[in-house]
């Protein structure tokens, strides 16, 4: 099996954005793609995204750059794994109704990361 498992920690938009496309890359070209979600990069998943230098979001798509809805529609579509770390919402005291409840998520652990990172697939962090 090839993909990708990504975790997600930072709340920079930079960051946050990259991770959505290279998930909705790897399933574009029929790979398994997790996201996983901690820290920082739970912001990612808040209504309205609480992520630093926002403001990217609109000037990438004034440039023809798929902006983060675009890409994070493409990955719930493509069948992206979506992993909220609970240690990540009690460090932070985030509350999951907090969350987009259109993101198909799980609330689990590293532990569940590390089983679905299979072998063959690559895990990052972007941070």
């Amino acid at each position: 099996m090839s993909g990708l498992s990504i975790i997600v920690r930072s709340d920079k938009y930079e960051d946050a954005h990259y991770a959505l496309a290279m998930a909705s890359a790897a399933l574009a070209i029929n790979q398994t793609a997790v996201l996983f979600f901690t820290m920082g990069g739970l912001r990612a998943l808040m209504t309205p995204p609480q992520l630093q230098d926002w403001e990217r979001d609109a000037l990438n798509r004034e440039r023809g750059v798929g902006d983060f809805e675009t890409l994070l529609q493409a990955c719930i579509e493509l069948g992206a794994r979506f992993i909220v770390c609970e240690m990540g919402l009690r460090s932070l005291d985030i509350d999951r109704t907090t969350l987009r409840s259109d993101v198909p998520f799980t609330v689990a652990g590293i532990v569940t990361l590390l089983e679905e990172t299979r072998p063959g697939m690559h895990l990052l962090e972007i941070s």
